[in-house]
C-alpha cells in the first residue's frame, strides 16, 4: 500500500517561533484529512522544505528572519506552480495582501482567526480555493485592476501587435477562455465563493469548478487568485468588472 494517501492534505508548516508551529500542528493534526508533513523556521528553510516535500500547502508566516514569506513564497511558487501557500499574517494592509497575493499566494488568513477558521482555510487553500475577505479581496483587486491599466496604457503611440500582448512572462491565451470562463474569472475576482458564484450564475457548484480547472489549465496557473491577479495585471478584467455581484450570495 503507498503510504500517501491522496484524500489527506499534505502541509508544511512555516513560521520562526517553535510554539507556535507546535500548536498548529497540534490542531491539524486532529484532523483525519489533513497530515503535516514537515515545518520551517524561516523562508530559505521553507523554499528547501517544498522542494524535498512538496506538500500541497504552505502555511506560511511572513515576518521571518532570512527571508520573508513573501519571498519565499515567490521562490516556492516559481518552483513548483502546484504548491499552494497560505498566508499567516498580523496584517490585514491592502497594500500588504497585494503584495502577497502578487507572489502567488492563494489567500491569507489572520494569525488571530480561530482554530477551526485555520483548518477550513487550509482546506479552502488545498482545493485551490480563494481564501480572502470580501471586501479586503474587492479593494486589493481593484488596485491591481488600476495598476495593470496604468502599465498596459503605452507612454507613445504603438503598433496593434505590442497593444495586444499579455503580462510579459505570460504565456497565457486569453482568447481560449469561453464566454462562461470568463464570467467565472469576473465573479472571482469579487470575491465570491466557488458556492455564491455557483448561486449567481444558476449552476451547480461542480460546474464552477470544471471551468476554474480549465481556466487553470488554460492559464498555466493552480488558484483562483493567481488566475485574477494575472487577469488584472495583464488588463484582461478591468476596474470595470469589479463591481458588487450581480444578486447570488
Amino acid at each position: 500500500m503507498p503510504e500517501r494517501r491522496p484524500s489527506r492534505i499534505r502541509v508544511l508548516l512555516c513560521d520562526d517561533h517553535a510554539v507556535v508551529r507546535e500548536g498548529t500542528r497540534r490542531l491539524l493534526e486532529e484532523e483525519p484529512d489533513i497530515e503535516v508533513v514537515g515545518e520551517a523556521s524561516d523562508g530559505l528553510e521553507a523554499i528547501e522544505k517544498a522542494r524535498e516535500l512538496s506538500p500541497d500547502v504552505v502555511a506560511m508566516d511572513i515576518s521571518m528572519p532570512r527571508m520573508n514569506g513573501i519571498e519565499a513564497t515567490r521562490r516556492i511558487k516559481s518552483m513548483n506552480p502546484s504548491i499552494q501557500v497560505l498566508a499567516l499574517t498580523a496584517y490585514d494592509d491592502f497594500a500588504y495582501v497585494a503584495g502577497l497575493l502578487e507572489s502567488g499566494a492563494s489567500g491569507y488568513i489572520l494569525k488571530s482567526a480561530r482554530g477551526d477558521q485555520l483548518v477550513t482555510a487550509i482546506r479552502a487553500t488545498a482545493s485551490g480555493d480563494s481564501v480572502l475577505d470580501q471586501n479586503v479581496a474587492r479593494e486589493v483587486f481593484s488596485r491591481l485592476a488600476r495598476r495593470g491599466a496604468e502599465e498596459a496604457a503605452p507612454a507613445e503611440p504603438a503598433g496593434e501587435s505590442e497593444r495586444a500582448k499579455p503580462a510579459p512572462g505570460r504565456k497565457a491565451d486569453w482568447e481560449a477562455l469561453t464566454a462562461k470562463e470568463t464570467e467565472v474569472l469576473k465573479l472571482a475576482a469579487k470575491g465570491l465563493s466557488n458556492k455564491q458564484i455557483a448561486s449567481d450564475m444558476g449552476v451547480s457548484p461542480r460546474t464552477v469548478q470544471t471551468h476554474l480547472a480549465s481556466i487553470f489549465s488554460k492559464l498555466g496557473v493552480s488558484s483562483r487568485t493567481e488566475a485574477v491577479v494575472m487577469a488584472l495585471k495583464s488588463g484582461i478584467l478591468s476596474e470595470g468588472d469589479l463591481g458588487g455581484p450581480s444578486g447570488g450570495s
